[in-house]
């Protein structure tokens, strides 16, 4: 029974950050909001990708690259999670007729990426709560909080930005995309190497450089909502 209320009492500590995101970005939409359905729908999306990508790692890891190689979490997992966030995102919500603004892929894809990233901080503390390890769960999840849920944010919100920036430019559309999600695993490569390899201080240059990453989301976040056809 206590393993059990400590497996949920993870699952709420690695739900809580990404809920925070959520409402925080929803509110920055907050004149013209999405369906309330559809972002349950695109949370979940990202529940999803979280389960895909796991397949799709295990089976790499058995068959091509080892899990402990340097490649695989610089490259093979960026790639494989930004394209599975950006493919359940695609089926269940960017191709409805609720998408019909420029910051709408934003949107959705930052709630993508919130679903992923709630089920994976759950996933990266699980082990310290199941063993009554309670204040290196927190303060993992802590580190998550202002790490790793913002960089699945920021890679997530890269190719929602260039699907938003060329909304009303059929043509660009899927160059747009794929460059957008180039981008993006580049960026979640380049996080994961500094952090594995990095000194103390790299690791905190990387963190500082999230936050930037953020704050220069939110202003593309304001000129996309702005965008007119």
């Amino acid at each position: 029974m206590q393993n059990i209320q400590n497996i949920l009492l993870a699952f709420v500590c690695g739900i809580l950050p990404a809920l925070f995101w959520l409402w925080f970005w929803l509110r920055e939409d907050k004149d013209n909001p999405e369906p309330k359905p559809l972002i349950v729908l695109a949370f979940f999306g990202g529940v999803l990708a979280v389960v895909l990508s796991f397949i799709a790692e295990r089976i790499i890891d058995k068959n091509f690259f080892s899990a402990q190689s340097i490649l695989f979490f610089v490259i093979i997992t960026p790639a494989v999670e930004e394209l599975f966030k950006f493919f359940t995102a695609n089926f269940l919500v960017l191709q409805r007729p609720d998408d019909d603004e420029p910051i709408d892929p934003m949107i959705y894809m930052i709630t993508v990426a919130l679903g992923f990233a709630a089920v994976e901080n759950a996933m990266f503390i699980l082990d310290p709560f199941i063993n009554g390890q309670f204040s290196l769960g927190l303060a993992t999840s802590n580190l998550r909080f202002v790490g790793a849920s913002l960089l699945h944010i920021i890679a997530s919100a890269t190719v929602g930005t260039f699907i938003g920036l060329t909304f009303y430019k059929t043509y660009l559309k899927k160059f747009a995309t794929v460059l957008g999600l180039i981008l993006a695993i580049a960026l979640h490569g380049t996080f994961n190497f500094f952090i594995m390899k990095g000194s103390g201080v790299e690791k905190i240059v990387t963190f500082g450089g999230v936050w930037i990453c953020v704050v220069f989301l939110i202003f593309i976040f304001e000129k996309i909502k702005r965008l007119k056809k």
